[in-house]
């Protein structure tokens, strides 16, 4: 599943490339033409982009016209086919929850369901997270309400999408450990990054997370707040990820067998990783850890011909896009359930970014995991 980025394929083409002989932005102009007069339900996408081209460019530039087009139709397929997929799911979701859980006993409980389901937050959290915008207000009120309407035409109020949200964080952890997640290939990167909630100087008068966050150091120093543990492979796929507060250890969450029940072959991490006792507990299970060596490792089972920890800087390359391009981390919040929404967001929509950095490996055999 591709998701296009609005910065990317498309709504970067609309607002830096000008096509009218005054310099104005037919695009932009077109973007708002076509999103607030198609109607999907009555004719096909492909006429209706045919139609708002045709009326919005001139007819002196078919291949801007025919691009445009093309990526018209391809944001659309691609928003309809995510929704798809998280449809489907939450109708299981919902399914086996009523399966499963308790029948309350006492008095019968009286709640209007919303208008707006599950699966349209998602995407909509989804979407922000890969659209660019920093305030996420502006961009439910601007771009769902009015040029997205017609993708979504049962809109809730702000503050009423706000509740939503929290009703599904369980639904999108179990949608992004499900089905977005990459497979191991053999070859994996380990790495945390700081999640900062305010800064250092606010800590003592912080209320929102209190009790909750802790503080942390990493290589950019002293933080207050969470730490995003992941786990990728040369693909840059995400395989696994785990929030912890910003005290705990690096290598703690490589104890836990959910963790790494998944990983085989070699692991890669940096200095932080450096433990015998792990080191020797992860072979056991078929992992190899590869970390620099300490003067009192010499002992310890590592390749000469491993050039894996050159390539360590594409779990790196993994943060910077989470940071700067999903936004995963800011200290706007005020609830820790919606923290937690909008970071399964920013990962999600990071799963389905249409390029992610990758490495080229030379696989050769080695057989040092076999002497069992």
């Amino acid at each position: 599943m591709l998701l296009p980025n609005f910065y990317h394929p498309f709504f970067l083409y609309c607002v830096k490339t000008p096509t009218n002989d005054d310099g104005n932005f037919g695009e932009l102009e077109f973007l708002c033409t076509f999103v607030a007069k198609s109607k999907p339900l009555s004719k096909t996408r492909q006429s209706i982009a045919n139609r708002t081209v045709s009326k919005s460019l001139p007819e002196h530039q078919p291949i801007v016209r025919n691009t445009l087009l093309q990526r018209v139709v391809a944001f659309l397929s691609k928003v309809t086919e995510i929704f798809c997929m998280a449809d489907d799911f939450c109708k299981f979701f919902d399914a086996m929850t009523a399966k499963y859980t308790l029948k309350p006993i006492g008095k019968r409980k009286y709640q209007r369901s919303s208008t707006m389901s599950k699966a349209e937050v998602m995407l909509i959290m989804i979407l922000f997270h890969d659209s660019g915008y920093r305030c996420f207000k502006h961009f439910y009120l601007e771009k769902v309400c009015k040029h997205l309407r017609h993708l979504f035409p049962k809109v809730v109020s702000y503050n009423r999408l706000v509740e939503l949200e929290r009703e599904v964080a369980i639904p999108l952890t179990l949608f992004i450990k499900k089905v977005l997640l990459g497979k191991c290939t053999g070859i994996s990167f380990v790495d945390s990054t700081p999640l900062r909630v305010c800064r250092n100087q606010r800590i003592h008068i912080h209320k929102v997370f209190k009790g909750i966050a802790q503080r942390g150091k990493c290589s950019m120093g002293w933080f207050f707040g969470f730490k995003l543990h992941l786990i990728c492979n040369e693909k840059g796929e995400i395989l696994n990820f785990m929030i912890t507060p910003g005290d705990v250890d690096d290598r703690k969450p490589l104890e836990y067998k959910t963790f790494v029940e998944f990983m085989y072959g070699k692991l890669v991490g940096d200095q932080g990783y450096i433990s015998k006792n792990l080191f020797q507990r992860l072979f056991v299970d078929g992992i190899q850890l590869i970390t620099k060596l300490k003067s009192n490792m010499k002992g310890a089972l590592m390749s000469v011909s491993d050039k894996l920890l050159p390539r360590r800087a594409i779990i790196e390359t993994v943060n910077d896009e989470l940071e700067n391009i999903a936004q995963v981390e800011h200290s706007r919040h005020r609830r820790f359930d919606n923290f937690i929404v909008n970071l399964l967001g920013a990962i999600a929509a990071y799963c389905l970014f249409p390029k992610k950095p990758c490495i080229n490996l030379n696989r050769t055999l080695d057989t040092q995991l076999t002497l069992f």
